[in-house]
C-alpha cells in the first residue's frame, strides 16, 4: 500500500479526485491532510507527485505535529521538498497558528473549562515542549490577555507563583486560568501538576486573585483540574 501511495501521480487520478479540482467542487473541508499539503507543495519531482510527497511526509514524520514544529533544515532535507518548499510549509504552519489565535482575546469570556481549551487548543496541541500560559480575566470573566509564562522541557514545566501573578497584578486581573500542554498528547495531570495548582491557588487567595482553573492541553483533548476536584 505504501509503495502505491509513493508512486501515484495526480494525472492518474480521476479529475474529480485531484486535490485542486476537489477543493473547487467540495471546499477545503473535503480534503485530507495529504491533499491540502499537496496543494501547498504545488509540484513534485521526477517519479513523485506533490500528493505522493505529501503522503510520505505525513506517514514518515509523525504527521501534522512534526510540521507544526519543524525547522527549515529538517523540512528541506526531505525528498522532494528542498529549501523553497520548506519555507512555504513553515510559512503556512506559522500562519495557521496565528489564525487560530486571531481575535481569541476579543470579547472572549471563560465560563467553563471548554471555553479556555477552545482558545488555546490549536496553538498548543502540537508543541514539542511544555508551555505554561495564563489567561487573565476581569471580574466578569472576560479575557483581558493571554500571557506566556514559561517554556519547560519535554517532561516538566517551570512555573513559579511570582511569574504567574506578576502579569495578573499589573493588569488588575480579578481571576486567572492556568494552562499548559503535555507534548505526549495525554493531558492526564501528574502529581507535580496537582501540587503546583494547589500552590498557585493558595497564593491567589493571599493576593485576592482567584485561580478559576488549570487546563492541561493534550492532542485534541484536555483535562480541567477544577472539574476533577484536584484543587
Amino acid at each position: 500500500m505504501k509503495d502505491t501511495v509513493k508512486n501515484i501521480t495526480i494525472a492518474e487520478l480521476p479529475e474529480s479526485e485531484r486535490p485542486r479540482e476537489k477543493m473547487f467542487r467540495k471546499g477545503p473541508k473535503a480534503l485530507s491532510n495529504a491533499e491540502l499539503l499537496a496543494i501547498i507543495l504545488r509540484t513534485g519531482i521526477k517519479n513523485q507527485s506533490a500528493l505522493s510527497i505529501a503522503y510520505n511526509i505525513l506517514s514518515e514524520h509523525n504527521g501534522l505535529k512534526f510540521l507544526a514544529n519543524a525547522t527549515v533544515e529538517e523540512l528541506s532535507q526531505m525528498e522532494g521538498v528542498g529549501l523553497a518548499k520548506a519555507t512555504q510549509l513553515m510559512a503556512v504552519a506559522e500562519l495557521g497558528k496565528r489564525i487560530s489565535q486571531y481575535g481569541a482575546e476579543d470579547d472572549a469570556y471563560i465560563r467553563c473549562p471548554k471555553d479556555a481549551a477552545d482558545i488555546l487548543m490549536e496553538e498548543m496541541r502540537y508543541l514539542n515542549k511544555e508551555y505554561m500560559k495564563v489567561i487573565l480575566l476581569n471580574i466578569k470573566c472576560k479575557v483581558i490577555s493571554i500571557e506566556e509564562i514559561s517554556i519547560g522541557s519535554l517532561n516538566s514545566s517551570l512555573a513559579h507563583p511570582r511569574e504567574i501573578f506578576v502579569p495578573a497584578v499589573k493588569k488588575s486581573s480579578a481571576a486567572i486560568v492556568m494552562a499548559h500542554n503535555h507534548p505526549s498528547g495525554d493531558p492526564s495531570p501528574s502529581r507535580d501538576d496537582i501540587d503546583l495548582t494547589k500552590r498557585i491557588s493558595e497564593a491567589g487567595k493571599i493576593l485576592g486573585i482567584e485561580l478559576y482553573d488549570h487546563i492541561i492541553i493534550g492532542n485534541g483533548i484536555y483535562v480541567s483540574l477544577k472539574e476533577k476536584n484536584l484543587f
